[in-house]
């Protein structure tokens, strides 16, 4: 299996509505996956409730890597989200990403900050994972 990587993740999890979300959870996350956004843990039931909320927000969007690094099971990365919501409102986050990788290449955890760039205080979370 080739390992993941943000740019996968998001385009299956928010950016191609035609896939299934359990089979793009399935694809890129482990089912022991957890992790931590700004300070808050949260386990995989909660974020494929985040994901499923999140797929009736956002109508299109973008990620743009920055940096990427992968050593062994560790990877990293600062990247830029861009949504458009079905409102119109078009916000732009940035993370930064901390993760552990399991054998098969999924995401095990990641722990990430996030900073809301552009777009409306309430739309903060929309560019995370959580």
């Amino acid at each position: 299996m080739t390992s993941t990587d943000i740019t996968r993740a998001l385009n299956d999890l928010l950016f191609t509505p035609g896939l299934d979300l359990a089979e793009a959870v399935d694809r890129h996350f482990t089912p022991d996956y957890r992790q931590r956004t700004d300070g808050v843990w949260s386990d995989r039931a909660s974020f494929v409730q985040h994901m499923t909320r999140l797929r009736t927000l956002v109508r299109s969007g973008t990620v743009e890597v920055h940096d990427e690094l992968r050593d062994g099971p560790r990877y990293a990365d600062r990247h830029t989200v861009t949504l458009t919501q079905h409102n119109g409102r078009t916000s732009r986050t940035e993370v930064y990403l901390f993760a552990r990788m399991a054998p098969d290449g999924r995401f095990q955890s990641v722990e990430e900050t996030t900073l809301l760039v552009t777009g409306h205080p309430d739309d903060g979370n929309l560019g995370s994972l959580k």
